[in-house]
This record gives C-alpha cells, structure tokens and sequence, in this order.
C-alpha cells in the first residue's frame, strides 16, 4: 500500500513574495503558492488516509469474491462445453467438439456415453479419459490420444485411428468393425470380448496388448503388425483374420466375403 508524501507548511504570503526574484509572473507565483497550500491541507486531512484504507481493502474483497465464485465459474465454463457438444451431435466437422471435449477432460469431467460419431476430431487428446458407452462410429480421429482412457462397450465402428495412441486403454466389448487402426499405437490395451472384424491393423504396435477373449478377428489385416504378443498372429489368422500389405487384395477379398 502506497503512502501520500507529507508537506511542510507554505510560508505566507507576504513572506513568499519578498523571495521572488522578478514579479513578471506574480500571477503564477500566486496560482503555485495557492496549490502549495492546498497540497499542504489536503497532505493532513485524515479523510484521505480513509480512502486509502478503504481502497486497498476493497481489493482485498474483490480478489476474495473472485476465488469464492470459481465454482460458479467452473460449471459455467462446463455448461458451455456441453452445450457446444450437444448442438454438434449429429453434424460432421468439428463444431469446437474438440476444444469443448478436451477441457471438460482436463477438469476430469465423465465424458461416459458421449455422442460424436462422424464428427471430425483429428488429434484430440482425451488421456485418461472416462468414455464407456460412447458413440464414435465413423469418426475421424487420426493422430489422436487415448492413453489409458475407458472406452469399453463403445461404438467405434468404421472410425478412423490412423496413427491414433491407444496405449493401456480399456476397449473391453468394443465395437471395432471396419475401423482404421493402421499404425495406432494399442501396447498394453485390453480387448476382451471387442469385436475387430474387418479392422486395418496394418503396422500398428500391439506390445503386450490382452488378446486372449478377442470375439472376432475376420477379414482383420495383420500385415506388418509390430511387437505382437507371442501366439498372437498364429491365432489371428487360424481365426479368419488376413495378412495383406496391398490394399486392392484385401478390398477384394472382403467382397468376395459379403457375397
């Protein structure tokens, strides 16, 4: 807190005046030793050391408001995201889902049973995030970040997870059918029960990844798959699944399939 500078008394008048040198500029002489005093009364009224108080503790009450009403804040700012994710829902693009999904994560808000399917959400990062029962079916969410999030029994049908990190995320009963994870990162994720009919898997790193209780692996493409479980492709393949480097070969053969 800043203090006023104190004054000594003005001399008086007639005093001041004998130590002009020149009387050209009387007029300004008396306008300055006029303000002289007004400093000096001004310099010892208490009323002003009052104000000065008063404002340094208004301050203080601002900045204690200001931390009382976060919460008030906070699900504001909440309220906003979903209401940006629900005007969205059903729409392609963006439409600032992944501005919105990405804060209410960070803030370790349940995102269970969220709707984006066909939204494009390249490079969200959702680490850690709670998602189960969630509808991404067509979605593209190449370069993304689901590391150790939850995102059993969701729909991730014909979703694009080029490149994406799934490491240590939960995809137990998992809809997969026709995604695209080719080159996704999956070490250490968990696929009991998930169904990954028809799934590009090409080049995607699959250390330590839980495999045993896969429901379905047909018409799945292992080529080039990277650090896979031991007893993994062996099983993959005597269950239908393909290892096809060229994809005009393996759009063939699953036609050929439907037929």
């Amino acid at each position: 807190m800043g203090s006023r500078r104190q004054t000594t008394r003005p001399k008086p008048w007639a005093e001041y005046r004998t130590e002009l040198s020149s009387t050209r500029f009387l007029l300004l002489h008396g306008f300055n030793w006029g303000l002289s005093w007004a400093a000096w009364a001004l310099g010892n009224w208490v009323l002003l050391d009052v104000l000065e108080h008063l404002g340094s503790f208004s301050i203080l009450i601002a900045v204690i408001f200001y931390f009382a009403d976060s919460g008030n804040r906070l699900k504001q700012k909440h309220y906003q995201a979903w209401q940006v994710i629900n005007t969205a829902q059903g729409k392609g693009g963006s439409g600032g889902r992944v501005e919105a999904l990405q804060e209410l994560n960070a803030d370790h808000v349940s995102l269970v049973g969220i709707d984006a399917s066909g939204a494009s959400l390249q490079g969200i990062a959702l680490p850690n995030g709670s998602l189960s029962r969630c509808d991404l079916h067509a979605s593209d969410l190449r370069n993304s970040n689901f590391r150790n999030a939850s995102l059993s029994f969701c729909n991730l049908q014909n979703a694009n997870f080029r490149s994406a990190n799934l490491a240590s995320s939960r995809m137990d009963d998992v809809a997969l059918q026709g995604a695209d994870l080719h080159g996704a990162t999956l070490d250490g994720a968990t696929l009991a029960h998930a169904d990954l009919s028809g799934v590009d898997l090409r080049e995607a790193h699959l250390r330590d990844v839980a495999w045993g209780e896969i429901a379905s692996l047909r018409l799945a493409n292992l080529w080039g798959v990277r650090n896979a479980p031991p007893g993994f492709v062996n099983f993959a393949l005597e269950h239908d699944a393909v290892s096809l480097e060229s994809d005009a070969q393996w759009a063939a053969l699953t036609q050929a399939a439907v037929k």
